[in-house]
């Protein structure tokens, strides 16, 4: 067992830093449009603005116009964990059945870290956003701008972790475009965090600790793309002996629930090339809240900016009852972040849950959603089956 001592030698070695890091795997360090060449010889870009100025990067992998289809990523995340997989990838096998498939990137993450007049490493104001922007503004945007390229009433949806959160928010603000989703498949479910378990529990419960030091710094942007933090991970997590052990079986399956079958030695690194992805200090403090406070609500300024922001001193939950669109919940039992009875508390309040499923194996964790070696078994299936049923 690799204990806490020991990576804190590993961090302060000369060696750590000054080694020449190298992926062996070329899919690691492709970016989401070369990943779709690589594997599917076809690919667009394009950028999105938001009401608010932000541009956001949106990949496309045209299919049969009468079938889009849109993918939202997790917290810290990008849209290259849908492809990252390569041929067992959801984006591939779905662009291989001729949907097409569109692939947001949220603002701030390592494609989206844009906006009309403010640059992200001088204008703190850039970061001021959490996943309530994602869902009132971001997904807004999207949506309507590839409904209008592909001459389309409605499409369907598939939201992992907090990207479920962002459709949720979507639904229960601007209620006119539950008519817009077919069907919105969610993977991982988060709302209520109450029963977060073990190792990612007490994260949270440190995290207003970890606000005050980003806040203490000046720091707005979190675990960004091309950040010194992000380089540290790099360079021990690449390790070849031990950056496995450290920071997947010791790291994070501590977090989402172990099942070290489904993230293989060799397949770790590409998740190392692509993640974490960046996002901003207020959408984690955001996330936080929700645990702390058990309540699905908006950000919380404390009473004197409540007042300003809501008129009200505690701010107003999101009301699920408005999230009318059909929706199918896909759960983990091995989930220690979106766990079943926190799934079953969103369940009991949203009001068009069209189907629910447990992943049938006892080890299916937060991860193996998106990066899971077997999931192209054990997951598409039932997706396959959902999307046809409501196309």
């Amino acid at each position: 067992m690799i204990n806490v001592l020991t990576v804190l030698l590993l961090v302060c070695s000369s060696e750590v830093f000054t080694q020449t890091l190298r992926f062996d795997n070329e899919d690691a360090v492709m970016t989401f449009d070369q990943l779709a060449m690589k594997y599917l010889e076809k690919v667009e870009i394009h950028d999105v603005r938001t009401d608010g100025g932000y541009v956001l990067a949106l990949f496309r992998i045209p299919g049969d116009v009468t079938k889009p289809l849109l993918f939202v990523h997790g917290a810290v995340d990008s849209s290259d964990s849908f492809i990252m997989r390569g041929n067992t990838s959801l984006a591939v096998a779905l662009s291989r059945d001729n949907y097409d498939v569109w692939a947001i990137n949220l603002r701030g993450n390592r494609y989206s870290r844009r906006h009309d007049t403010m640059n992200p490493d001088i204008d703190r104001k850039y970061w001021d956003f959490s996943l309530h922007e994602f869902g009132y503004h971001d997904l807004p945007s999207t949506i309507d701008y590839i409904l209008n390229k592909t001459n389309q009433q409605s499409l369907s949806t598939i939201g992992y972790s907090e990207g479920t959160a962002s459709m949720y928010v979507l639904g229960a603000t601007r209620p006119e475009y539950n008519e817009k989703v077919k069907i919105f498949i969610s993977l991982a479910p988060i709302s209520y965090m109450h029963n977060a378990e073990s190792y990612m529990s007490i994260i949270m419960d440190l995290a207003p600790v970890i606000n005050e030091a980003y806040l203490a710094a000046g720091n707005e942007e979190v675990l960004g793309f091309n950040s010194p933090i992000k380089a540290l991970m790099n360079a021990l997590c690449l390790q070849k002996k031990i950056g496995y052990e450290i920071c997947l079986l010791n790291g994070l399956f501590l977090l989402a629930g172990a099942h070290q079958r489904e993230i293989e030695p060799d397949f770790f690194p590409v998740i190392i090339g692509h993640f974490p992805s960046g996002t901003s200090r207020k959408n984690l403090e955001h996330l936080t809240q929700i645990r702390s406070r058990r309540r699905f609500a908006n950000y919380d300024y404390g009473p004197a900016g409540n007042m300003v922001e809501y008129n009200t001193e505690f701010p107003p939950d999101y009301d699920l009852s408005k999230v009318t669109m059909k929706i199918a919940l896909v759960s983990g039992k091995n989930d220690k972040v979106s766990t079943i009875k926190d799934v079953a508390l969103l369940r009991k309040m949203l009001p068009n849950v069209v189907d629910y499923k447990v992943m049938k194996s006892a080890e299916f964790n937060h991860v193996d959603f998106v990066w899971g070696r077997n999931t192209h078994k054990t997951m598409f299936p039932y997706i396959f089956k959902v999307l046809n049923k409501y196309q």
